[in-house]
């Protein structure tokens, strides 16, 4: 009997020394549950230095620490592993999440297995629980755990061994409308995520090879009958030690309503484009290059399409004035788009017509374009001259005329007919001021030079100067001018007007 003692010692001795330098961590336990010696392994994964700080027994043990399945849910202490070994079982890689009750800042994951040493007679002589630190392991699954599962974009993970989904994100739940449940654990030939694929075979052959899925278009089953467009890829990837499959989804539903809508807007547009009977005209907004124009526009210039297309708007030269040409597009670059402006268009017989510009700017296949629509007012402008050219006959002699008709002749002439930047009153002198407000209260050139006491010949000179800077040619054009820019309206009537 004392040789079997002395025989149990020795060899528990010898398991000592064998295993006190391992990485391990194993815990010694008598068959009463008394905890009879650990490595500094398993010290160090309590955050105890001594054996003592264990516990005595498997009770001890229970009140001291703190144990939590990967689940969150408490361990019942009837169900620590070192309870579980204190009865006899045998069990191997059990996770669970270990607290000191004194200490709850401090987690260690430990995953452990348990063993029974059986004398010569085979009875149970030792029981011993091992442990392994798992701590960094089980920190980065979470990591990714989090990441898979906070990420919008659409994910499944399928384990390689049996093509069984194991993982799924709360994105691809809400694109497909399927339940957590009729996903995990579902095989890829109950959910095939590579239904209709682009290049099914390849991609077919490159899960089984457990290789990089590359994307492709392909349709997705609903649970309510319907199907969904995708793009799909596969990133193999290691899970737990499993070889395992990642797919990502993007949802090409909205992507392809978007590109619906933009293909009839476009097609409504170039239709509108094609179809208008006014003149219209596209150019590149950096060098005035012409990208497009309708059929309206070469009637109006009577010149054939391979005389417009490609050319600048000023190898053109349909806008018969340089400097206006110069000033629209000046002022399309600064305000980006200008209204109603009077122009004179030359046509390729060399017809002169009058047309109204309206501009703006434009994107076109990610450049910046003028679009440009002219309105032909030549009739209008006939009328008008016509008008103004009979009014001018009476008002040779201005001073009895209405200065009210005069205002109703402005109205008559540019009604919502703004112009391109002019000439400023700031630019004319003090005196040629002097001579424009007289102009436009109706008097003559004999009435101007006694009121200003100026000689006759002096007051038409100022007078001819004034019509240069305004661009006029005409009294009733001044006065127009100056009625336009709100000019002399409180000045006082001529006498006897009303």
């Amino acid at each position: 009997m004392r040789q079997d003692v002395l025989t149990t010692e020795t060899n528990r001795r010898q398991l000592q020394q064998i295993i006190a330098g391992l990485s391990d961590g194993v815990i010694l336990l008598e068959l009463d549950q008394t905890i009879l010696w650990a490595n500094d392994a398993a010290l160090t994964m309590h955050g105890v230095s001594r054996i003592g700080e264990l516990g005595a027994n498997a009770k001890e043990y229970a009140k001291r620490f703190a144990l939590r399945y990967r689940n969150n849910h408490p361990v019942a202490p009837e169900h620590y592993p070192i309870s579980r070994v204190a009865r006899g079982e045998m069990f191997s890689d059990v996770l669970v999440e270990l607290t000191p009750v004194e200490n709850n800042e401090r987690t260690w994951v430990h995953s452990v297995r348990s063993m029974v040493l059986a004398d010569g007679a085979g009875e149970p002589e030792s029981l011993v629980l091992i442990m392994n630190d798992v701590t960094e392991w089980a920190s980065a699954e979470q990591r990714f755990e989090k990441t898979f599962n906070a990420n919008p974009a659409p994910a499944v993970i399928c384990r390689l061994s049996d093509l069984r989904f194991i993982k799924v994100n709360q994105g691809f739940l809400e694109m497909t409308g399927y339940a957590r449940d009729q996903v995990i654990g579902a095989s890829t030939y109950e959910l095939d995520v590579l239904e209709r694929a682009e290049n099914k075979d390849l991609a077919k052959q490159r899960l089984r090879d457990g290789a990089t899925i590359p994307q492709m278009q392909a349709e997705l089953q609903l649970p309510d009958g319907g199907s969904k467009q995708v793009i799909v890829a596969g990133q193999p990837l290691e899970l737990n030690d499993e070889a395992c499959m990642l797919f990502s989804f993007v949802d090409m539903e909205l992507r392809h309503k978007a590109e619906i809508a933009l293909r009839q807007s476009e097609e409504r547009f170039a239709k509108a484009f094609r179809l208008t009977p006014v003149p219209i005209l596209v150019c590149s907004a950096e060098d005035q290059v012409v990208m497009d124009f309708n059929e309206a526009f070469l009637d109006t210039l009577a010149c054939p399409s391979e005389e417009v297309l490609g050319k600048t708007v000023a190898q053109l030269g349909f806008i018969e004035e340089a400097g206006t040409r110069t000033r629209l597009f000046a002022a399309l670059e600064k305000t980006g788009s200008v209204d109603r402006v009077d122009v004179r268009v030359r046509r390729k017989d060399a017809g002169l017509i009058d047309c109204a510009v309206s501009a703006d700017t434009v994107n076109i296949q990610d450049g910046t374009c003028y679009l440009l629509v002219l309105m032909d007012i030549t009739e209008r402008k006939r009328t008008e001259l016509e008008l103004v050219s009979a009014i001018e006959e009476v008002m040779k002699d201005a001073s009895w005329f209405s200065r009210t008709l005069i205002e109703k002749l402005a109205n008559v002439k540019n009604v919502n007919s703004p112009q391109l930047p002019s000439v400023s009153f700031t630019e004319l002198t003090a005196r040629e001021r002097d001579v424009l407000g007289l102009i436009c209260e109706g008097l003559a050139d004999k009435e101007i030079a006694a009121r200003l006491k100026l000689a006759p010949n002096t007051v038409r000179n100022h007078v001819s100067t004034v019509y240069s800077k305004l661009d006029v040619h005409s009294r009733s054009e001044a006065i127009v001018w100056a009625r336009e820019r709100g000019l002399f309206s409180s000045e006082r009537r001529p006498k006897g007007q009303r």
